[in-house]
């Protein structure tokens, strides 16, 4: 029999409530509008209009691998090529404009990638009219069907051109393949959540009580510290694990720790000695 994967401890009811204010008080010192500058995020307070703000932020969230200052030159570098005029861009795309992607490149996403996210986006917003009205439909039939949002907007998102290459598939995640979906559940906190000095909240098809954690390795190794998960792996599983300990700390905004995990990971906070429960995480 296969060795079962070694867990981590976890945190009980009454240490979580003892860490609640750590965890708020980072919230409180990194989510400020100076965050805005050297994230992604600041694509989307770039343009005015709804369409453009939301456009431009799910290519930057999509594209969110690697170092921030990387992502945010190549995020820049993709709107140049749309004229910063990402709606009308696409609105108006055909083959004939497909050269402007020529020379295109950001890890795996390749002209080719830019090409058909284009089109399958302008498929939406032909039919839906907005962005936000093809989320909205998604969430309806997830929640007819009892899935996730994620794998719902997967589907869908790909009937619209079923002859568009597989390769273009992996760039939007699939939590029914056990995705962690971290950059698209990084996009939908960025437009779901309201009265916050970072995230625009341009949608309302939603409520931020539905937000999961968007989990990278850094959230995921400091959440194991202390002790919010006991998984391995970086997973849809984790991904679940993790948002419902978070959603006992603030039921009605768990993603917003996403700031405090963050925090602790990239930007170097401590963590008070008695607030780790585990000591070594790989």
């Amino acid at each position: 029999m296969p060795r079962k994967r070694k867990r981590y401890r976890t945190i009980s009811k009454r240490k979580l409530t003892e860490l609640k204010p750590f965890l708020d008080d980072l919230v409180e010192k990194i989510e400020v509008p100076e965050y805005i500058d050297s994230d992604p995020v600041q694509f989307m307070h770039a343009f005015e209009e709804k369409n453009d703000r939301e456009i431009a932020g799910f290519f930057a969230a999509v594209m969110a691998w690697g170092r921030r200052d990387i992502v945010n030159a190549k995020v820049e570098d993709l709107l140049n090529r749309m004229n910063h005029q990402p709606t009308e861009f696409i609105l108006n795309y055909t083959e004939k404009d497909a050269p402007k992607f020529e020379g295109f490149k950001h890890r795996t996403f390749k002209p080719v990638d830019m090409h058909w996210l284009t089109k399958t986006l302008q498929s939406i917003l032909l039919k839906f009219g907005n962005f936000e009205a093809f989320w909205a439909f998604c969430d309806d039939q997830a929640i007819r069907e009892n899935r996730d949002l994620i794998s719902v907007f997967n589907e869908q998102f790909f009937t619209f051109h079923p002859e568009m290459p597989v390769r273009v598939h992996k760039h939007i995640s699939n939590p029914e393949k056990n995705s962690s979906a971290k950059r698209l559940y990084m996009y939908l906190r960025w437009v779901i959540r309201k009265n916050s000095p970072v995230d625009p909240g341009t949608m309302s098809f939603m409520g931020p009580e539905k937000l999961k954690i968007p989990l990278d390795v850094h959230v995921a190794r400091q959440a194991r510290k202390l002790g919010l998960l006991s998984r391995k792996q970086n997973d849809w599983k984790s991904v679940l694990e993790l948002t419902k300990r978070l959603q006992f700390l603030d039921p009605d905004d768990p993603a917003k720790y996403d700031y405090a995990l963050f925090g602790i990971g990239v930007l170097g906070s401590d963590i008070p000695e008695e607030l780790i429960i585990n000591q070594r995480v790989e």
